[in-house]
Parts: structure tokens; C-alpha cells; sequence
């Protein structure tokens, strides 16, 4: 019988296994982990199961919009990997592979991100031992990397702050600026299916790396092999030294008070809520983290709720979901079917890392509607920025200074909302850690050297006095924010935020859809259809490849009935935010029409899929759309936002074929 080796070399030469396949296992085998790895690719090769082992080996797993993140469970699971399964099914060891989240990936990223760090500090003139946060979520081995995280800092001379259980990915980012650490890991995969899980590094200031950083600490990464194991390195004297041993330290609830604390500093108006006895909640975790800090922190404010206890339990496998996506109709289903029990106002639904939030709110006719991501966030931004000026923190003479932060693919609703109150609309590439990188550039401008530890009103005071006052930010996918006391997505404070919203209109005698419609009269009607096509594996990455370049050579001229006016590129183009700050460049590309209808086409960078973001609006001609103007409004932008995306839908299947 053929050696493995013959094996990999023969399906290569026969075209079965990919080249840059075949050299990464080749790579693995000659490594550290290579007895478990052979018995598993040996597994996959006798089953001639190539195309398992091309989308395990074909690259190495690179920080995109969400850091490190793919499958750690294979379509295919071997026996070596399942092993002595759990009592939930989840096999004993991760999957195998260079394009997989397994125990190798997350000991080279953490050693590379403790060794950036150290020499980040150096150049700093930072004495001491370096400092690392690390959380996980409920996802299938989240625990087991982040512990192996935390010993591998330690191995490596850092010290480790590791939660005593699940926690959300805001406050993971919360707890490395109010711990003063040099980074932070978080280990999840958001709302990915329960087959993946992720890494994603947060810097000293709590916000997702961006570069110089990610690229240094990749580099770094690249540099070692194999596990992740302490390297002897060389001192000054060449004399070989193994670097200290830090502290592993098990953070408890100290930190969830302080971030407590800070939340409920989101509140605006704090009689509304206290008058809100009759405002009904459903809330739901989706088996995530959502449920350490959203119960507590709804009954600490006054707030009744009730929770779907189906979902309330940490499960990885997020039985009760066809996906725990809060912007599906599906993960919202149990909590919807217990609003109607008990006629409640409105259900929330976090995500697993609780970092997004999704809603349906009770309309007028008596069904639970789901909100887009847009209009979630247009409502936030919309309440914000009133009753910031109502409570007269902002006025006409300070306007200027308040921001809202939103993507460039997020509704221009919340560009007009700006614009009306004469506030800044800063727009951002896709990703929450650009929206970190303002906000720490605002910070800096205060001037103050105590920023973090300064209570929450006296950073909003220094914020408007010397620097820029944030509002709200926000992207579609269901991501906000309306502080910077955490520098990601949080959607603890989504859920406080937006209860604040439902407590407003219950005062008025509004459904929230009513009050969204006050707002569509007021700004204009705006409606968003964002789809994708999905494209998986070594193959999928491949067709992805293919149709950006072909938008970006060959971009149509025409878009249904209607002709390209403009194309942006941001590849290719110096684009400037309001702010006069260069937008980093991306494989984005962004097409208007004629009709005033904008397109934009990006590849996700956490699913393997390219994203479509189409826009539609209808703009006030006498001051406001009249009730008659936007049922009408809402008809034909509807229908024409449905034909343009068939028509995008059959256009990338001829490029494709092409």
C-alpha cells in the first residue's frame, strides 16, 4: 500500500488535490502535531475524500473583518477527531486542517500575538509583564481555546485574565480597557453556524485590531510553526532563555458590576423607563451569552420581562435554531410564539456572542413584525440625537461636534438624520474596529491621559468640549453601539438602548412601526435589500475571486433599465471620510444609477459569500411624505429593489459561466 505521502503526491499528480493543498499538508506532517494530523488526513485519504481535505489545507486561516474564523468541526468528521464524543454529540478533538479552527491555529495566533505585543511594548518603554484578556462564548470548544490561550500567554511571559465562564464579546472589549491590558481574545464565531468558531484580537484601547497592528501580529504568526510551543529565544548576550512564566488570573463578577455600571449610563431618560410598567419584553439568548448581563442588567433598570426557556441554556450546538442569527425570522420563532402568549410589545434576541441584536415589535394590527438591521438602527440613531437636543446636551451652537458613525453599506436614513439635527455622519468601511478607530481618535483629542477611568458623563463633557460627540454607531448587520466605553458592536447595550425606544413610543400610544413610519414622513422613505451568494470551500473562495475582479474590469454599463452613472472603488480610489481621514483600502465596489438607486458588492470577510447591499429612496418634496406618499413609496421601491436583484442575481451566474 502507497505511503500517505505517496498518496497526497498521487492525488496531486492525478488532479484531485489542489498544489497549495498538497504543500500544506505536507508542511503539518513534517510538524510538531504530525502523528494526530497523519492519522486523520490518512482517514480522509483512504475514504478519497479530497475535496474534504482542499477546503482543510488549501490556505492558512488570515485575519479578515472578524479576525480568525472557520470550521472547527469538518463536514466530514473522522474517527480520530470524533473520538470519545460529548453528551452533546461534539467530537473530542477539532478538525484537522490549516484552514480550520483548531488547537494549532489558536497556539500560533496567541504566541504571535504575545510576541507582537512584547515588542510593541519595547518600543513603547512598557516595563513589566505584558497583559492579555481572554473570553469565550457557548460555541463548540470556545472554552478549550480560550484556556489554551491563556496557558499559551503564560508560557510565553504574559499574564492571562481569563473569565470563569461564557461572557459577550463587548465585554471582553469593556474588560481590557478597564483592566488596562495590552490585548484581548475573545473566542466565538458570532452567528455562524454551530460547525465554526473564531479568534478575534482586540487592542489596548478595546477596540478589533486594524493595521499597522493585525499585519505585524500576522507576521508574527507566520514566523512560527507547528503549535504554538515556547521557543527559546536569544538574549542580548546570546545566551538561550526561556521567557517567564506568567499568571493565569480568573476574572469573576467584579468586572460585569463595573460593566453594569456603564450600561445603564445609556439611559436617557430615566422617568420614562421608571413609567414603563406596562411595556412587555420577551427577551432571547439563543443558547449564547446574552443572558449573563441582559437579565440582570433589564431588572436593574425596572424593566419586566419574560425569557424563552428553551433557548435559555448555553448549548453550542443552538438546538432549538436553524441558525442563531438574530436577523432571521427562524431563530426569533420561540420568542415570537411567546410574545403572542402573553401579548407582549416586543421580543429581542441577541446573538451568541451577544455582540448583535434582533427585534420584532408588535404592530398595529396585533402580529409581530421583525425589524431590518437598518431600521433597528435608524430608530436608535434617530432617538439619540432628539433627545440629546430635548434634554439640551446638544443645541444648534454645539451640533457640529455630535457624530454618527455608520458603514457605507447602512442606510442613508441615518445620513439624513444627521444632516436634519446638523450633526456629522462619519462613514466606515465594514467592520466595527473602524468605527473603534474614530473613537479612539476622539478620545485622544480630549486630551485627558485618565480617559477610562473618568465616569461616563465626564467623558461625554470633555467629548463636546474638545472633540467629537458620539451619538450613536451602527451598521446593518444588526451590529450598535451608543457609547465608547466598549469599542465593538454591543449588543447588551442594543438591548437597553432599544427598550429606552420601545418605552418612548408606549408613551406616546405608538407601535414602534408607527413611530418608524413618523420617522420615514420626516427624513424620507429609505429601503435596503441586502443578499448574498454563497460560495464554499477552496472552489467557492475561487468563484468569489472571480466575480470581484470581474465588477472591478468589467463593470456593467447598465443596471436593469437603468444606467451606471458612478462607480466607486476602494481598491482603487483616495476616499476621504467626513473627517478628512483616508478610508483604508478594500475589494469594494459601489454603483449608482440613474434612478438614484445605489448598489454595493463586497466578499463577507467571516462567511464565504459575496454580499449585495442595494438601495432604494424616496425623498419629502413639500417638507414630508404624506401617509398616502409613503404607502405608495414603500410599493414601488419594493418591487423595484426585488427586480434589481434578480437582475444582479442572473448577472453573476453569466459572469460565472463566462
Amino acid at each position: 500500500m502507497p505511503s500517505l505521502l505517496e498518496q497526497i503526491d498521487g492525488a496531486r499528480s492525478d488532479g484531485e488535490l489542489r498544489a497549495d493543498a498538497a504543500e500544506n499538508i505536507r508542511r503539518i506532517l513534517s510538524g510538531e502535531e504530525g502523528d494526530f494530523a497523519a492519522r486523520v488526513i490518512a482517514e480522509l485519504s483512504q475514504a478519497n475524500e479530497w475535496e474534504e481535505l482542499n477546503d482543510r489545507f488549501y490556505k492558512t486561516l488570515a485575519f479578515g473583518t472578524g479576525g480568525l474564523r472557520g470550521r472547527t468541526i469538518g463536514k466530514i468528521v473522522t474517527p480520530s477527531e470524533l473520538g470519545n464524543p460529548t453528551a452533546l454529540g461534539r467530537p473530542e478533538f477539532p478538525c484537522v486542517g490549516t484552514n480550520a479552527m483548531n488547537y494549532s491555529n489558536v497556539g500560533r495566533a496567541t504566541h504571535g500575538l504575545v510576541i507582537y505585543i512584547q515588542k510593541w511594548r519595547s518600543r513603547q518603554g512598557m516595563q513589566g509583564r505584558p497583559k492579555i484578556v481572554v473570553a469565550h462564548d457557548t460555541r463548540h470548544f470556545s472554552q478549550e481555546f480560550a484556556q489554551l490561550a491563556a496557558e499559551t500567554a503564560s508560557a510565553n511571559g504574559c499574564d492571562a485574565v481569563v473569565f470563569d465562564g461564557p461572557r459577550s464579546t463587548p465585554e471582553l472589549s469593556f474588560a481590557v480597557r478597564y483592566l488596562d491590558a495590552d490585548a484581548g481574545i475573545v473566542i466565538t464565531a458570532s452567528h455562524n453556524p454551530p460547525h465554526d468558531n473564531g479568534y478575534k484580537v482586540y487592542f489596548s484601547d478595546g477596540a478589533q485590531v486594524t493595521e499597522p497592528h493585525a499585519s505585524g501580529i500576522i507576521a508574527e504568526v507566520n514566523k512560527i510553526g507547528g503549535t504554538g510551543s515556547v521557543p527559546s529565544q536569544k538574549s542580548r548576550d546570546h545566551t538561550e532563555v526561556v521567557p517567564a512564566k506568567g499568571e493565569i488570573i480568573t476574572a469573576g463578577d467584579e468586572i460585569d458590576r463595573a460593566y453594569m455600571e456603564r450600561l445603564e449610563t445609556l439611559i436617557l431618560n430615566r422617568k420614562l423607563i421608571r413609567r414603563a410598567h406596562d411595556l412587555k419584553i420577551v427577551y432571547t439568548a439563543i443558547h449564547g451569552t446574552g443572558g449573563v448581563i441582559v437579565k440582570p442588567m433589564l431588572r436593574k433598570i425596572g424593566l419586566h420581562f419574560s425569557f424563552v426557556p428553551e433557548q435559555d441554556q448555553f448549548d453550542g450546538r443552538f438546538p432549538t435554531v436553524k441558525s442563531p442569527n438574530p436577523e432571521n425570522a427562524e431563530a426569533l420563532n420561540l420568542g415570537i410564539s411567546l410574545a403572542q402568549k402573553e401579548n407582549a410589545d416586543l421580543v429581542i434576541a441577541t446573538d451568541p456572542d451577544c455582540d448583535r441584536l434582533g427585534v420584532a415589535v408588535r404592530t398595529s394590527s396585533g402580529e409581530m413584525k421583525l425589524l431590518s438591521g437598518n431600521q433597528i438602527g435608524s430608530l436608535l440613531a434617530w432617538y439619540r440625537a432628539k433627545t440629546f437636543f430635548d434634554l439640551g446636551i446638544l443645541n444648534n451652537e454645539n451640533a457640529s461636534r455630535g457624530v454618527i458613525i455608520k458603514t457605507f453599506v447602512t442606510t442613508d436614513l441615518q445620513k439624513a438624520i444627521a444632516e436634519k439635527f446638523g450633526l456629522r455622519c462619519v462613514e466606515t468601511l465594514t467592520g466595527f474596529k473602524y468605527n473603534g478607530a474614530k473613537l479612539k481618535q476622539y478620545e485622544e483629542l480630549t486630551g485627558a491621559p485618565n480617559y477610562r477611568e473618568l465616569p461616563e458623563e465626564e467623558t461625554r463633557r470633555l467629548r463636546l468640549e474638545k472633540s467629537s460627540f458620539y451619538i450613536f454607531g451602527g451598521e446593518e448587520s444588526y451590529g450598535y453601539s451608543g457609547a465608547d466605553f466598549v469599542r465593538d458592536k454591543d449588543g447588551n447595550a442594543a438591548v437597553i438602548m432599544f427598550c429606552e425606544v420601545a418605552a418612548y413610543a408606549k408613551s406616546r400610544g405608538l407601535r414602534l412601526n408607527q413611530l418608524l413610519d413618523e420617522v420615514f414622513c420626516e427624513f424620507g422613505y429609505f429601503e435596503e435589500k441586502n443578499h448574498s451568494l454563497y460560495f464554499e470551500g477552496a472552489d467557492g473562495a475561487e468563484k468569489i475571486r472571480r466575480l470581484l475582479i470581474s465588477y472591478d474590469e468589467n463593470p456593467p454599463d447598465q443596471m436593469l433599465d437603468s444606467a451606471v452613472t458612478r462607480v466607486q472603488n476602494f481598491e482603487k480610489e483616495i476616499i476621504r471620510d467626513v473627517d478628512g481621514d483616508e478610508i483604508p483600502k478594500e475589494k469594494m465596489l459601489i454603483f449608482e444609477l440613474a434612478d438614484k438607486t445605489r448598489i454595493a458588492v463586497r466578499g463577507s470577510g467571516t462567511e464565504p459569500k459575496i454580499k449585495y447591499y442595494v438601495f432604494g429612496a424616496r425623498l419629502p418634496k413639500n417638507g414630508k411624505l404624506s401617509r398616502e406618499e409613503l404607502v405608495r413609496a414603500k410599493t414601488e421601491i419594493d418591487n423595484r429593489l426585488s427586480a434589481l436583484w434578480n437582475w444582479l442575481e442572473k448577472d453573476a451566474n453569466q459572469r460565472l459561466a463566462k
